[in-house]
């Protein structure tokens, strides 16, 4: 087979996994112009028959949605930005520092992510409850402050740091702290980046930790609130599309800030060993 042949048949394949990864999301978003008779006619259309605002207008009606948004949005920054920093510095300890037990420690790190989180979920209960931090944000930050696929990813990235910048600049007197913060996290922009799109995606979308942990009504998140659109009688589908629309509005923002050195940090990490 010649190369422009193999070309195009993985273009096409390209193609129809595209198409059916966007249809779902083209079909929500134009689900949330529809009536709730439109959506659940057995007829179903793509394109909305008549286009309406009305599940727009009404989505903070069905429930307090700008708060949860507020407090998704203060989680999801929280611990991204938190997951970063600890995952620079550990990464930088371990490409970096020699100290005895320093591959088994690394092979624990790993370890954690092969275990399903599922399994976690009951002593992780019980050490919140042991805590009494219950109902807190404590319970969800904490035990997502440290990322063994974070520092996995900075490990790998800044291993190809040379050693010789790093030594010139402890001989000009800089310190630890100063060689990590002025040195290392701007040479990491590329991983940290991709860090960052990945944790805040994971931390936007959960739903079942926060589900257990927080039972403040006003402290919930998004993704527990959206289920509030499940009625008793029945299920307002419009108003549902319409506030995951919003939802998926700071997952795309944080994909295009960070977009341009995504693909460059994944390349990095995943190649350099």
């Amino acid at each position: 087979m010649s190369k422009k042949a193999k070309s195009l048949i993985l273009h096409f394949v390209l193609i129809i996994l595209v198409v059916i990864t966007i249809i779902p999301f083209l079909w929500m978003v134009f689900s949330s112009f529809k009536t709730n008779s439109e959506i659940t006619s057995i007829t179903p259309t793509f394109l909305p028959k008549l286009f309406t605002f009305n599940n727009y207008v009404n989505v903070q009606k069905s429930f307090n949605f700008l708060r949860l948004f507020a407090n998704s949005l203060f989680l999801s920054v929280a611990i991204t930005a938190i997951v970063i920093y600890t995952s620079t510095i550990s990464g930088f300890v371990f490409a970096k520092y020699k100290f005895r037990g320093k591959n088994l420690l690394f092979g624990l790190v790993l370890g954690t992510m092969m275990i399903p989180w599922c399994v976690t979920i009951i002593p992780r209960y019980s050490m919140m409850l042991d805590f009494k931090w219950l109902d807190s944000y404590l319970a969800i930050i904490i035990p997502a402050a440290v990322s063994g696929f974070g520092i996995f990813m900075m490990r790998q990235s800044i291993s190809t740091i040379p050693n010789e910048m790093l030594e010139a600049a402890r001989i000009d007197g800089a310190s630890e702290w100063f060689i990590f913060h002025k040195i290392v996290f701007p040479l990491s922009q590329n991983v940290i980046s991709s860090i960052a799109i990945f944790q805040f995606l994971w931390s936007w979308e959960d739903y079942l930790w926060p589900y257990l942990i927080i039972s403040s009504e006003e402290k919930q998140v998004l993704s527990v609130g959206l289920k509030m659109f499940n009625g008793r009688y029945g299920t307002d589908y419009g108003g549902l599309f319409a506030a995951t629309t919003i939802s998926i509005i700071p997952v795309l923002i944080v994909y295009l800030i960070f977009q341009k050195r995504f693909i460059d940090g994944i390349a990095a990490s995943s190649v350099k060993g």
